[in-house]
């Protein structure tokens, strides 16, 4: 019975690793997208990088504020 329930909440191990795989390109692909704010960006990112890290991938607080730094519109 646990074992049905945690597939249930939790899903199973591929789509784990699918929605990570998912995740990363998406946090690698990330840019600023016409007429949206800094915080609106700020938003997107973050919720990128915590499902991310609730997936058990671990960043660093330079690693993520260059990247963050190098997303965004000239404007």
């Amino acid at each position: 019975m646990w074992d049905i329930l945690e597939v249930t909440h939790e899903g199973t191990h591929d789509f784990e690793r699918a929605r990570k795989h998912a995740l990363i390109q998406e946090y690698e692909l990330f840019r600023m997208q016409k007429g949206e704010t800094i915080c609106d960006v700020q938003k997107r990112f973050s919720h990128i990088v915590n499902h991310l890290m609730s997936l058990g991938k671990s960043f660093d607080k330079e690693e993520l504020t260059i990247k963050f730094l190098k997303c965004l519109d000239r404007t």
